[in-house]
């Protein structure tokens, strides 16, 4: 992305769009059952307070009422069919793992398998986004965790610890070149969750080679163990390599994740909050979702930036633009074209 000397100026700047992860699929109901929705009543509710809080976009994964993540698709459903009458301006992203919590005591931390995660292309009523992976890679989602990110929580318990130190994104090629496939097939826009500039760079050559082809929303992960830390090196040159088209979002874990939404708020990007990705203030209190919502509002208004309503987010997302081909892709998002046959030296924009 290309900053120039007014861009930090807030009448220069999208209006920021903050995405709500308030169903915290990590977490045992009692490690803050203030925040953590059981009954689906609790989930639409959830929604509608991350809403009225300011956050327009909803990360969402489900409960089952034995308090485990839900791996059933009609659970999905039902949810999502609720939350377009409570929030009907709220964009709805379904998170890509539908569950990774373990199944049972000792068991592993774990994305569902292809197949499952495929059939995200069948929800009824579809989500206006599925998250996406790309490249396997590792997601110790554990190796960042101080004793005071796990104070009080099951993460205690060294077989919690151990399942989600182990666990592993499954992304390879063939996958995510089916998996767009059946999305965009569906209308459901992807919204690519990258790790780090490799992975980035694969999202190019899938545009490159018109696998996918449509605005880029991407999510910079920065939550170390297999994939970026919360470093501001990596972060800033994660935003350098982004092409000037896309919306990017910026989200880490912990109490790192203020720092880094308060750097995305100064500089025009976009945000990530939570119980998804933390429960704690910086000054270690627990923290619900919609106090973290409103907390970044009162920042945006102290820097002069406008939050977006629910009807600009999904401008900004550009939920219904289609591109007809890799070109128009590569131009709209901002790109440099492909090599046209025969053409030598360096290719360069327009």
């Amino acid at each position: 992305m290309h900053f120039l000397d007014d861009s930090l100026f807030p009448e220069n700047q999208e209006k920021l769009v903050i995405t709500a992860a308030p169903y915290g699929p990590e977490w045992e109901l009692d490690d803050f059952r203030e925040d953590l929705p059981l009954t689906m009543d609790e989930h639409v509710q959830q929604a509608v307070d991350c809403y009225d809080a300011g956050a327009t976009v909803l990360h969402i994964h489900v409960r089952e009422l034995d308090g485990k993540g839900s791996k059933r698709l009609s659970k999905f459903n039902e949810l999502l069919g609720r939350l377009r009458e409570a929030v009907p301006d709220m964009i709805l992203q379904v998170g890509g793992s539908i569950s990774f919590a373990p199944e049972g005591e000792g068991a592993d931390a774990k994305w569902l398998s292809d197949d499952a995660r495929h059939m995200l292309a069948e929800l009824d009523p579809a989500p206006d986004q599925v998250t996406i992976a790309i490249n396997t890679s590792q997601m110790n989602i554990v190796e960042l965790m101080t004793p005071d990110d796990i104070r009080g929580t099951s993460f205690e318990r060294p077989e919690v610890w151990e399942a989600y130190r182990e666990m592993v994104v499954p992304a390879g090629p063939e996958w995510v070149e089916e998996h767009l496939k059946r999305l965009q097939a569906k209308g459901i826009q992807p919204h690519f969750q990258l790790s780090s500039i490799p992975q980035l760079e694969t999202v190019e050559r899938l545009i490159r080679r018109g696998v996918y082809t449509g605005p880029l929303m991407v999510t910079w992960v920065g939550i170390g163990g297999g994939f970026d830390g919360p470093n501001p090196y990596n972060m800033m040159e994660f935003i350098r390599r982004t092409p000037d088209g896309a919306v990017l979002t910026l989200e880490t874990l912990m109490r790192s994740v203020l720092p880094i939404n308060t750097m995305a708020i100064a500089m025009g990007l976009h945000c990530r909050v939570g119980n998804e990705d933390t429960l704690w203030t910086p000054t270690k209190e627990k923290m619900t979702s919609v106090q973290q919502i409103e907390q970044l509002v009162r920042i945006a208004g102290e820097l002069g930036r406008q939050v977006a309503t629910g009807k600009e987010a999904r401008e900004i997302y550009q939920l219904d633009e289609r591109y007809a081909d890799a070109d128009e892709t590569l131009a709209k998002v901002g790109f440099a074209p492909n090599r046209k046959p025969g053409q030598r030296g360096f290719t360069q924009h327009a």
